[in-house]
């Protein structure tokens, strides 16, 4: 990243958690995050994830509004502490135009 370039620390505010797309997952989160809701990994998968269009790996569900299914009504993100890399490096490794 370019020095002059902003880094963004999340506030956990939950805006980026409301855009509609992939939240790709690979098989060390899956099984993080099926530990850490105290589940079973196939019912994790079967409950909260759906294979992606390129059938290239799982992404978990959005709600009908596009919302990510681990956004808590008071959008607090469900999986904090075991979130995919794609959610902890947004927007600072990756991003797209008009995420602002």
């Amino acid at each position: 990243m370019p020095p002059d370039a902003t880094t963004y620390a999340c506030s956990r505010c939950g805006t980026c958690c409301r855009w509609p797309g992939y939240v790709r997952m690979t098989v060390a989160e899956t099984d993080a995050v099926a530990d850490f809701l105290g589940m079973p990994v196939h019912d994790f998968i079967e409950q909260y994830t759906t294979v992606t269009a390129d059938r290239r790996g799982l992404t978990l569900i959005d709600h009908e509004d596009g919302r990510c299914i681990m956004l808590s009504p008071d959008n607090r993100c469900l999986i904090n502490p075991v979130k995919p890399q794609q959610c902890r490096g947004f927007p600072n490794t990756w991003n797209f135009p008009g995420f602002e």
